[in-house]
C-alpha cells in the first residue's frame, strides 16, 4: 500500500460546486443543497482503503456530534469503479448503510470533482466555513493503521471548534495520508 499525502488546497479558497449521485438515496445532490448552515466537511473516501477503514467509525462519530451545531458532512468517492469495482456505487450504498453513514455518500464517476479539489488520497479531508471558504485541509488525527495511536479526530475537531468559535484557521495543518485515489486509466 503506497502512502500518498494530500495536496495543498489554500485556506480561503472557495469550495468548488458540484452535483453528484448520492449512492444511498439514488438522487443527484448539489453542494448547495447539502452544505451545513455553519460549515461543511467534505471527506474524499472509498470503501476498501485501509486508512479509511481505520478511521471510518470516527468519521461517523464526528458527523453525528457536529451536525447539531450546524455542520454538514459529505463523503465522496472518486475511485475508478473499473479498476476497483468494490468502490463502485452499488458497493458504496451497501457500505454506507452498514457503516450507518449520517451523511450522503456521493460518487464522482468522472473524477472531475476530485480534480477540482485537488484531492489526492483517501481520506482527504476539507473543512469550509458557512460561506464555503476553506478553513482546514488536513489529517483527521495522527493515527494510522498499525501505529498504535488511538483514533480521536483531534485535528479536525480542533479545526471545527476554532471555526465555530470564530477563531482564525489553524496555522499548523498536517496533511492527510492514505491510499492514492484510483484514477481512470487512459
Amino acid at each position: 500500500m503506497a502512502l500518498t499525502e494530500s495536496a495543498h488546497f489554500p485556506i480561503g479558497n472557495k469550495a468548488p460546486d458540484f452535483t453528484l449521485l448520492d449512492t444511498v438515496s439514488d438522487k443527484f445532490l448539489s453542494l448547495n443543497e447539502i452544505k451545513g448552515k455553519n460549515g461543511t466537511v467534505i471527506y474524499f473516501i472509498c470503501n476498501h482503503c485501509p486508512f479509511v477503514v481505520h478511521v471510518n467509525a470516527e468519521l461517523v462519530a464526528l458527523a453525528n456530534e457536529y451536525a447539531s451545531r450546524g455542520i454538514g458532512f459529505i463523503a465522496i468517492s472518486s475511485n475508478s469503479a473499473v479498476s476497483h469495482p468494490e468502490d463502485g456505487p452499488d458497493f458504496m450504498k451497501k457500505h454506507a448503510l452498514n457503516a450507518h453513514y449520517p451523511f450522503p455518500y456521493l460518487y464522482d464517476a468522472s473524477q472531475d470533482v476530485a480534480r477540482l479539489y485537488d484531492a489526492a488520497c483517501t481520506p482527504d479531508i476539507y473543512l469550509f466555513d458557512d460561506e464555503l471558504n476553506a478553513v482546514y485541509h488536513g489529517q483527521l488525527d495522527s493515527s494510522r493503521p498499525g501505529n498504535d495511536i488511538p483514533v480521536t479526530g483531534k485535528d479536525l475537531r480542533k479545526a471545527l471548534d476554532y471555526m465555530l468559535a470564530g477563531e482564525k484557521p489553524l496555522e499548523k495543518q498536517a496533511p492527510s495520508i492514505g491510499c492514492s485515489i484510483k484514477w481512470h486509466k487512459g
